[in-house]
């Protein structure tokens, strides 16, 4: 078979060409069929956002599909990492990049189905920003401090360890520390917006606190060999070669943070009003309406604040360590910056959001964790212009958290805990090692976006026994 063919099936000129005769020739070094080939492609072309997930026709797929919401000649250019994702997240993302102010999108290997953007949706627009397509929990991040002392150490004081978790965390919806925690984020001007002046009160109580769903803290070693270490050195951090003591933690601006993403997209979806169904958590306010620049200053002071929250955390368990931090790394998701980037060849200035994706410029460090029983890394960007300067937050979601209170015991993911070195303090059914991809698989997807500078075990894990999700 050959393009022309592929055009009288009804194939358009350009990419769907390629990746065209590209599925061709794996569905027959496969072992496909010639006498099915014309039905295959068929099926693809009449309906290809019902392969968008499938590992052998999702390119091709892909490049068929065109959304059904068109304010554009061409969807906004992106780009996927990780194959086999699931469907309906490949399409979110393609309808994202249907819209009249998106300039570049990408996918990372850890997506999964979210509001409006996937979870693992990275998107470039101009002049606004899209609330929902930063999240519920604005400005989620992960914080790691490494200790000066063997992780062998963990297994001597594991009580002990224990209780400063236990004593030094609280997790949960309007969860909050009997004696409040102290920030200077709280002397901040709290009236950019009339939420967080309504909200900050609750802040303030909630200070130093952590979410539900996905949020953890956790000691666990830290390990890195010469040639990582020689890496980090050129980071700014002397650590030699080893295996350290570490907390790693996770969580985000907690219930005033979510009460800006509702506001402020009840808002967006109001003005944008005539986006079809599929669409309407995309909905964006501009930067000329003075609902935007509230928008944009809340978030901002969100971010600050969900910094406050594990600085806070950080700070008091070092403390009752009694050690001292030798690498201290921090990252966050779930945000949108002002940016430059070369898109069609032309250097624009956008705005990116990043829904449960990493910043990842060239030699920037973050921390890409993988589930509570499975390792997660600190990583350096390589600034891959595809990416938008982005990577994975995590592993990602296979299943949703009611599928998994249906197919998981306790008694089973014990076992498998135990089996694993693993102390788990608390947390739901929904948040066990099952209900994540394998995070070597998802790294392995984007070696071309970051360098692994050393691996993180979980030891002792805390979580919040149940609640909503906050991703």
């Amino acid at each position: 078979m050959k393009p022309n063919d592929l055009i009288r099936l009804g194939v358009p000129q350009g990419a769907a060409i390629q990746s065209g005769m590209d599925f061709i020739a794996k569905f027959m070094a496969q072992g496909g069929e010639s006498a099915r080939l014309e039905d295959e492609l068929g099926a693809i072309i009449a309906k290809p956002e019902s392969f968008l997930g499938d590992p052998l026709r999702e390119v091709f797929a892909r490049d068929l599909y065109a959304p059904a919401y068109k304010q554009r000649d061409a969807l906004a250019p992106w780009a996927q990492w990780g194959s086999g994702l699931e469907a309906q997240a490949v399409q979110q993302m393609a309808n994202a990049c249907a819209l009249p102010v998106a300039v570049a999108g990408a996918l990372m290997p850890d997506a999964h189905v979210g509001y409006g953007l996937p979870i693992g949706g990275v998107l470039a627009t101009e002049g606004c920003v899209i609330p929902y397509a930063v999240g519920v929990d604005i400005a989620c991040r992960m914080r790691l401090s490494v200790y000066d002392r063997k992780a062998s150490t963990i297994a001597g004081q594991k009580d002990r360890l224990a209780n400063i978790l236990e004593s030094e965390t609280c997790f949960g919806m309007g969860g909050a520390f009997k004696e409040k925690r102290q920030h200077e984020v709280m002397d901040e001007d709290w009236s950019v917006s009339p939420i967080t002046r309504r909200f900050k009160d609750k802040a303030y109580a909630q200070l130093g606190s952590s979410g539900s769903g996905n949020h953890f803290v956790e000691f666990g070693a830290f390990d890195v060999n010469a040639e990582q270490s020689a890496a980090l050195k050129e980071s700014g951090f002397d650590l030699p070669p080893g295996d350290y003591l570490a907390l790693l933690s996770h969580s985000g601006s907690r219930g005033t943070g979510a009460q800006v993403c509702q506001h402020y997209s009840r808002i967006a979806m109001d003005r944008r009003y005539d986006l079809p169904k599929e669409l309407k958590h995309l909905a964006w306010l501009t930067f000329e309406e003075e609902a935007g620049q509230e928008y944009w200053a809340a978030m901002n002071l969100m971010g600050r604040y969900a910094a406050a929250n594990h600085a806070l955390i950080h700070k008091r368990i070092a403390k009752k360590v009694g050690a001292h931090v030798v690498l201290d790394i921090e990252n966050h998701h779930n945000f949108a910056w002002k940016e430059t980037h070369v898109v069609n060849g032309a250097e624009r200035e956008v705005i990116v959001h990043r829904k449960g994706a990493t910043p990842a410029g060239a030699g920037v460090l973050g921390v890409i964790p993988g589930s509570m029983a499975t390792p997660g890394y600190v990583v350096r960007g390589k600034g891959k212009a595809e990416s938008l300067n982005s990577a994975s937050h995590g592993a990602g979601r296979v299943m949703s958290r009611s599928a998994a209170k249906q197919s998981f015991t306790w008694s089973a993911v014990k076992k498998q805990l135990a089996a694993a070195g693993v102390e788990l303090l608390s947390a739901g059914i929904d948040e066990v090692p099952g209900v994540y991809k394998d995070i070597h698989s998802v790294m392995a997807a984007q070696t071309d976006l970051v360098d692994v500078l050393g691996e993180f075990r979980p030891r002792i894990v805390k979580m919040c026994p149940e609640g909503p999700a906050e991703d």
